[in-house]
């Protein structure tokens, strides 16, 4: 199940920039972190379920994407959403 508008809204508050900010590249990390977790719990209820399992693949490819971006691009900014998130880099 997807994310609701009030989980997202939660999830953008705690790591946006400025004011408007719905699209950088830390809230879409964040979000994507949010969903990769729902999703893996699923897939340990349910081993079979490979359509989900590629969806969960093409997030962990996606967000993998945008790290690699700001680590490359702002390296501050990639620090602290990896320490934010908890994410193993």
């Amino acid at each position: 199940m997807a994310l609701t508008n009030k989980e997202k809204q939660k999830i953008i508050e705690k790591i946006r920039v400025h004011g408007t900010d719905t699209g950088s590249s830390e809230v879409q990390i964040a979000l994507l972190t949010e969903e990769i977790g729902r999703l893996t719990g699923h897939l340990k209820k349910h081993p079979k379920d490979n359509h989900s399992r590629r969806g969960l693949l093409t997030m962990v490819a996606s967000r993998k994407k945008f790290l690699d971006y700001l680590k490359e691009h702002q390296t501050r900014k990639y620090n602290s959403v990896v320490k934010k998130l908890g994410l193993k880099r």
